[in-house]
């Protein structure tokens, strides 16, 4: 990765308040898996204590009814994201009657792919969209794919960075504008060494045997003499590979991001554009729609990417036409491993080395990305899903080899001085942040993927991850919320059903109607941007 780190944080030195420069803010959406006690996919509906899927703000379902999603408020203080994430398991915990949360992000035991309730939201047209969305996401991937958990972290830069950053570059273009790119670089650069944060926190090297149940093609090997578990031996985070949130079908799909342009125009093609594969699809099954379209993609949300740009959309306005017409407000960055070791799946540790590595993408220079470089890029990261602790692999450093090691130690050694920095503007633990991941590559036995891979060896993926759930319910249900919390989470549940209630009644039109019109949004000339 080029660098001008050093020249950014001399000019940051120079500004009067360096920390608002660098206090950067964050919401976290985390997956968890609703279980039985035994392991299974609980077939119960969302209960109805947590409130609205639909509406509520910080408990939802992701595809799957079982598939739990916790959000985050947005907040520039790394204590308070980890609080707000433990309360938010601890209130779940508390009304899930006889049910675990799973603590991997490859499922549980499976059955049927039938048997994988699809997220309902209710009956007015906006959760139905949301539902026949999640229709379609099933017979397009199987729902097996579907119940796979991770963590999404949205991230983003305070509004004192920006001009700031224009200064010191000496860029005279609008400010919205120079925000856009300069976000795009960011997500370039994370591209070029994002297997680095694969290989730190991949925590899935593993999956139980009936995840692969009609699958003759997965390539993993057998991890135990009765194979009930399946696993590669080097491996990091095989839900980042071909077995998760990939697509034979999105692979024609070629995403630039170096301009917003370029990424609105693909992506908005394979919206209004048919499929031939998906055309085969039914459109109704006894009277419900199963999918939104045929085209390559039915929504932007269906493209599967490590990183997304984003901005916040009003109700019903495609995350495509927000940021066509208002430029990237944050980055979401989605290739996180749930750390089953990890009460609610990460830490203070591993957020404060994700700001780091994320800043630092943004403070250096990032050229345009060729397709040569996009072919290296995928390489290396997918070298590193499946064989990331493997001893002396090489990745490719423009057009030559080099050990990950060692490129995973001259990174953190480029991150050194921006980790000082923060310690001494922000708040001390960034150094030791980077000497934890530092630890990481230089003894890969310190990664979560290998200590995963040390209790599969030692037993089986379903036993041992079933039984590091009921150890953390057994956590959350010894710790309480205070009077005040509490009632704050029942209110927002009773609110967020009176909302959902107030939706339905409010549809004025049929949901034939309905669909059409959001669909349409795609298609109007007004989401080009070069039509602004």
């Amino acid at each position: 990765m080029p660098t001008n780190l050093n020249f950014a944080l001399d000019e940051a030195t120079k500004h009067p308040a360096p920390e608002s420069l660098f206090r950067c803010a964050r919401g976290i959406e985390k997956e968890s898996l609703r279980i039985t006690v035994d392991g299974l996919l609980a077939q119960t509906d969302h209960p109805i204590k947590l409130g609205s899927a639909l509406t509520h703000p910080s408990i939802t379902t992701d595809y799957s009814e079982s598939l739990l999603e916790f959000i985050t408020p947005v907040s520039n203080s790394i204590g308070e994201t980890m609080r707000q994430l433990e309360d938010i398991h601890t209130f779940v915990y508390q009304n899930l009657d006889e049910e675990l949360l799973w603590t991997a992000s490859m499922p549980c035991a499976l059955t049927a792919d039938s048997d994988i309730p699809v997220a309902r939201y209710g009956s007015s047209n906006s959760a139905r969209l949301k539902t026949v969305y999640r229709y379609g996401l099933g017979h397009r991937y199987g729902r097996r794919m579907q119940t796979i958990a991770g963590i999404h972290y949205n991230f983003s830069l305070p509004d004192a960075f920006w001009p700031w950053l224009q200064s010191i570059r000496g860029e005279s273009s609008e400010l919205n504008r120079f925000k856009t790119e300069s976000y795009l670089g960011l997500i370039r650069n994370f591209q070029r060494v994002s297997w680095l944060l694969i290989y730190l926190f991949g925590a899935s090297p593993a999956v139980c045997s009936t995840f692969l149940r009609g699958r003759q093609d997965h390539g993993l090997e057998p991890a135990d003499p009765d194979h009930n578990s399946y696993h590669l031996p080097y491996a990091t985070s095989l839900r980042m590979g071909g077995l998760g949130y990939n697509s034979d079908a999105q692979k024609t799909l070629q995403v630039c991001y170096n301009s917003l342009d370029a990424y609105i125009d693909t992506l908005r093609a394979a919206i209004v554009q048919p499929h031939a594969e998906y055309e085969s699809i039914p459109q109704k099954i006894e009277g419900e729609y199963q999918q939104l379209s045929s085209c390559l993609l039915q929504i932007e949300n269906e493209f599967y990417s490590p990183i997304r740009p984003k901005r916040v959309s009003r109700s019903g306005e495609p995350s495509l036409h927000a940021l066509a017409w208002g430029g990237i407000e944050y980055i979401e960055v989605r290739c996180i491993d749930i750390n089953p070791f990890l009460p609610v799946g990460i830490d203070e540790t591993q957020i404060r080395f994700i700001d780091l590595f994320l800043l630092h993408c943004a403070l250096c220079d990032s050229p345009p990305c060729t397709s040569e470089e996009q072919a290296l890029m995928a390489h290396n990261f997918s070298q590193v899903v499946t064989r990331g602790r493997e001893p002396g692999l090489a990745l490719n450093q423009g057009g030559r080899k080099v050990h990950l090691t060692q490129w995973g130690l001259e990174i953190v050694e480029q991150l050194r001085p921006l980790a000082n920095a923060l310690d001494n503007w922000i708040e001390t633990g960034f150094t030791a942040a980077l000497e934890a991941q530092e630890a990481k590559l230089r003894d890969c036995r310190l990664t979560p993927s290998h200590q995963v891979s040390e209790l599969v060896n030692q037993g089986s993926f379903f036993t041992s991850a079933l039984n590091q759930s009921k150890q953390q319910q057994a956590i959350f249900s010894a710790r309480s919320l205070p009077p005040e919390t509490m009632s704050a989470f029942e209110e927002a549940a009773r609110l967020s059903l009176e909302r959902q209630k107030s939706i339905e009644e409010s549809d004025s039109v049929s949901f034939e109607t309905f669909l059409a019109s959001f669909l349409a949004q795609y298609a109007d000339a007004e989401l080009h941007p070069k039509q602004k």
